[in-house]
């Protein structure tokens, strides 16, 4: 059993964060200068590009202000960031780069920081890995004198570059071995392995050390301290190429000194830079601002966690409700916005958010003096309230705003109104009137979603309007504004603004369109809160805006509003019998393999948008056109990955299916886990899911992966265990209970700090403290939150253990489960 739950301990990373701009960017090679050039960035894990920004036009003080978030599938050494000018007849040109090593980006995370961009130098672009055996042994001549064989054997590489010459790539290894007396230098080379960029060399080298010395043939005999240390084994990669001379891969060093006599050892070593590689040149390319948050968790098994979420899960039970769990956690973290995130995931998950968050907004309205400014502060139940629109209404949005969002940023039309900003040549008559009829279309798709709203987001506006409507009993507009403040100032508007940020658009829109989106947004909340104001017209400030808001009909506004509100906030369950809609979970450009054919040509391969839903699979020429072909997915026996071998192409996975298997190659390592995932957890409960697969494809009578010559047969190797998640919210409880676990071990300190707040205040009558030190936390019960307290520290404690126990690994540094990251020493 303990292997078993061994086997389900998971290493989870993930990269959030934002491109922001670049300043002062340098030179670059080529007949155009940088100035008259276009630039865009790229992320690479090593050197594997997995997220691209738009290109920005002319200009060496570029603002990208990309936010990027993805889940990293596979382990890597550095993160790069790559500024690259667009050639018009050429292929792009190299700016600089901003690389950092996996075990720095701690330093980091969470940060807004400038980094100088360094050369591009084709010697350090280099990823993957090497499979060594090495054995030492002692064999004595007949000339009297001693040799130490070392025996090499290339196993493998995986994950190296490909280069295409041709239509070919090419690998070959080398091996040079230096003499430590004469510093003469002995090289071998393998056999060139052609078409993959994951060779299997199988391959035996033996290099040889001779020293005369006086010995006994029945002493053993004894290696110098001093000339071991001095020893080592070289590896080089080259890519063998046609045309010119060999392009550099990688290389890797292993000291002799780790080999043991007459023992094999056997380990996985990471590929370097070149060691002896020139210094490129210190020019100033200019700086890139960069804004990162990594994320590594060691995900337990469920059981581990069991624990912390009931004590979580039962939270908004807990009288009064800053004594639960849920309220310390977000009181110690009130100033970290994303820290609530988690724990929102798994009350949504279990079902408990919504009357955890009437509590905490409760607490808030009994603290809260003036009607018109109420949830407005930066407070748990408005982060809470954030949280959960961004995850349960994110189809929402699209079905509401994604069609004149996009409408919006491809007619680009002036909507400049601001006098001190027009343009020479522009009529502020004609941009106000473009104006008014995408604030037409805006906010009439908006008062007319209210059956799309989310069941969840209308308890919770439910909740809200009737806590105000009983704190403040005497103001007809409290039931209103406490709705609007949320669905339309931190949802609707938002989302306006920065389309991005919601997945409305796939990149940050240009200046222009990014004023006309604020412009609208500033529309929309306006509008959306005139149903709740007292004062209308009379509130705002600048002076166009006045003149602009005048051509809206104010009454017909306020009661579309008002109906909106009532609508998504009325005592009627929004929950019906009626089919569920189909939500889009993931769609993409990828390569598809024709279904049927028997060779492997490349023209076998074709440009397709995949697409799918909760419901269906689907493939498309175009994004936009109709469906080639539509797949149930309840048809899906099982998505699994694909062996590279199978069509010399990485990043391939398969969808089987009772017919013939779906064929499908993402464009990189990033994108292939997202769909794996999505795909598994849309077919995870079908009736007819496999429990064993094929790795490789059925061809020329067999299967590759098996050798089996039936077309029928069971697959060779166990299907994946797809962990149970909430497609709809995207929701791995685990993962969300170990990233709690991880801020609070984080923050101990502030959990002892509160404890002694409470122990002082009541528990042991001990000296009381200055008031300051209880003005950091909420504690309104001292004995109930100082019992949470001491529960939780109970809690972690347990899990701290669980994580030592497993963490207690036999396996040796460099080896399959271990492997060596870094240069050797």
């Amino acid at each position: 059993m303990a292997e078993e739950d061994d086997a389900r301990i998971r290493i989870l990373q993930s990269l959030r964060g934002k491109i922001c701009e670049a300043k002062n960017l340098g030179p670059v090679s080529g007949p155009n200068r940088l100035k008259d050039l276009c630039t865009f960035c790229t992320i690479s894990l090593d050197q594997e590009e997995v997220f691209r920004t738009k290109v920005f036009d002319k200009s060496i003080t570029p603002f990208y202000g990309e936010d990027f978030f993805f889940e990293i599938p596979r382990p890597f050494q550095f993160l790069s960031f790559y500024v690259y000018a667009k050639g018009v007849f050429q292929r792009d040109l190299p700016v600089g780069k901003v690389s950092i090593r996996k075990d720095d980006l701690c330093k980091y995370s969470g940060k807004d920081d400038w980094f100088n961009l360094q050369p591009v130098d084709p010697n350090t672009e280099v990823q993957g890995k090497v499979h060594l055996e090495m054995r030492l042994n002692e064999v004595i001549t007949d000339h009297g004198s001693t040799v130490l064989t070392v025996h090499i054997k290339l196993q493998g590489l995986v994950d190296t570059l490909i280069f295409f010459w041709g239509g070919e790539s090419c690998t070959c290894v080398k091996l040079i071995y230096f003499h430590l007396m004469s510093f003469r230098s002995d090289q071998k080379k393998t056999k060139v392995k052609k078409k993959t960029s994951n060779p299997y060399f199988e391959e035996t080298f033996f290099f040889e050390v001779t020293r005369s010395s006086s010995y006994s043939r029945k002493s053993q005999f004894p290696v110098e301290e001093e000339d071991i240390e001095k020893l080592e084994i070289r590896v080089d990669l080259w890519n063998n190429e046609n045309l010119a001379q060999d392009v550099f891969l990688g290389e890797t060093r292993v000291p002799v000194k780790i080999l043991q006599s007459d023992r094999v050892h056997k380990a996985w070593y990471l590929l370097q830079p070149k060691g002896t590689g020139s210094k490129s040149k210190s020019d100033d390319l200019g700086q890139l601002r960069l804004k990162l948050t990594y994320i590594e968790d060691t995900v337990l098994p469920s059981t581990c966690y069991t624990p912390l979420c009931n004590l979580l899960l039962k939270s908004p039970d807990v009288k009064p409700i800053s004594a639960s769990a849920a309220h310390i956690l977000g009181d110690i973290f009130r100033e970290r916005y994303e820290a609530v995130l988690p724990m929102v995931r798994l009350l949504l998950y279990h079902s408990r958010f919504v009357p955890f968050v009437s509590a905490v907004a409760a607490l808030e309205l009994d603290n809260t003096q003036e009607a018109n400014t109420i949830f407005r502060g930066n407070s748990l139940a408005t982060r809470c309230i954030d949280d959960m629109m961004k995850i349960v209404g994110k189809s929402y949005l699209a079905v509401t705003l994604k069609p004149v969002i996009d409408e919006i940023c491809d007619s680009n039309k002036t909507c400049e109104i601001d006098p001190i900003k027009l343009k020479e040549g522009d009529n502020v008559e004609v941009n106000k009137e473009n104006l008014q009829v995408y604030v037409q279309k805006v906010f009439s798709s908006i008062t007319q979603s209210s059956s799309n709203c989310p069941p969840l987001m209308c308890d919770v506006f439910r909740s809200l309007r009737h806590l105000a409507c009983k704190r403040f009993l005497g103001d007809p507009h409290v039931q209103y504004s406490a709705v609007s403040s949320f669905v339309f100032l931190r949802f609707f508007a938002v989302a306006v603004l920065s389309p991005h940020s919601f997945q409305l658009r796939s990149h940050h829109p240009d200046p222009e369109i990014a004023r006309t989106l604020t412009l609208i947004s500033k529309t929309i909340q306006t509008l959306g809160s005139w149903g709740s104001l007292s004062k209308k017209l009379s509130s705002f400030k600048e002076s166009y805006m006045y003149d602009f808001y005048k051509s809206f009909q104010e009454e017909k506004c306020i009661e579309k509003v008002k109906k909106f509100l009532d609508e998504i906030s009325s005592n009627v369950s929004k929950e019906s019998c009626r089919q569920e809609d189909a939500v889009v979970l993931k769609e993409g450009e990828v390569q598809k393999r024709t279904q049927g054919k028997k060779n492997f040509s490349k023209r076998n391969f074709k440009k397709r948008w995949l697409r799918v839903t909760n419901r269906e699979l689907s493939y498309h020429k175009r994004k936009g056109k109709e469906a080639l072909c539509t797949i149930s997915v309840k048809n899906i026996q099982a998505v699994e990955k694909l062996d590279e071998s199978a069509f010399n192409r990485k990043n391939m996975f398969q969808v089987v299916l009772s017919e013939m298997p779906l064929y499908v190659q993402a464009g990189n390592c990033v994108e292939a886990s997202e769909w794996l995932e999505i795909l598994g957890q849309v077919s995870r409960c079908n009736e007819g899911r496999l429990t064993t697969y094929h790795s490789s494809n059925y061809t020329a009578g067999a299967w590759q992966c098996c050798k089996n010559q039936s077309g029928s047969a069971p697959g060779c190797k166990p299907c994946t265990i797809t962990m149970l998640a909430n497609l709809q919210l995207d929701i791995d409880c685990d993962r969300e209970a170990e990233r709690i676990f991880s801020l609070l071990s984080s923050n101990e300190s502030k959990l002892q700090n509160m404890e002694d707040a409470c122990a002082s205040m009541a528990v042991y009558q001990g000296p009381q403290r200055e008031q300051e030190e209880y003005s950091k936390f909420t504690i309104q019960e001292p004995k109930e939150t100082f019992q949470t307290l001491k529960q939780l520290r109970n809690v972690m404690e347990e899990l701290q253990r669980q994580h030592n126990s497993r963490n207690n690994t036999t396996a040796q540094y460099g080896s399959l489960d271990n492997p060596i990251v870094g240069k050797t020493s």
